[in-house]
């Protein structure tokens, strides 16, 4: 092989990860005119794990359950109960502030999500809502709209109330077949 093909083939190696095996160099082979032309077969290579990136992770592969339905549904009083507790214990002696109430969503929705996780009740996705404005006589109405099986999915809320700001916490599970 000439200086300039050896060359553009390591950097094409570099390039896709690809190391040409042993027996392949100088392998001539011929095209169907009756020329000649250099050919170089490679090798695909894959580090060990404990040489791999921290980020890389690895392909999971899963066989199908043939599943269609839910072993366990989800208990809608327990998660009712859930709400009611953790929006009574994080809000009941709070007041209303615009700031606080942007953090607050995000911690109680992940405490929400934790506590339901603790039921262990597989194949739902949880996705959790919380609401919390201030109590100034004003009116508020709140609506969502899914994709819906109703023999498998099924939703929980709950509203709150005190002197200066209201919170409202919905949850919804979403079978996953």
């Amino acid at each position: 092989m000439s200086d300039r093909m050896k060359d553009k083939s390591q950097r094409r190696e570099k390039r896709t990860g690809k190391v040409p095996s042993e027996a392949s160099h100088g392998v001539r082979g011929k095209e169907t005119t009756g020329r000649t032309k250099d050919s170089i077969s490679t090798v695909s290579y894959i580090d060990e794990l404990a040489h791999h990136d921290d980020n890389a992770r690895m392909a999971v592969t899963m066989e199908n359950t043939y599943q269609t339905g839910p072993y366990k549904r989800i208990p809608v009083p327990a998660v009712t109960d859930i709400l009611k507790d953790v929006l009574t214990s994080y809000l009941q002696e709070e007041k209303y502030e615009a700031e606080w109430s942007q953090k607050m969503t995000k911690t109680i929705c992940e405490v929400i999500r934790a506590r339901v996780k603790d039921l262990m009740i597989p194949r739902y996705k949880i996705v959790v809502l919380v609401h919390i404005g201030q109590l100034t006589g004003q009116s508020m109405q709140i609506s969502s709209r899914c994709l819906w099986d109703a023999s498998n999915d099924t939703f929980a809320s709950y509203s709150f109330k005190n002197s200066s700001l209201f919170g409202v916490a919905t949850l919804y599970a979403v079978y996953f077949e």
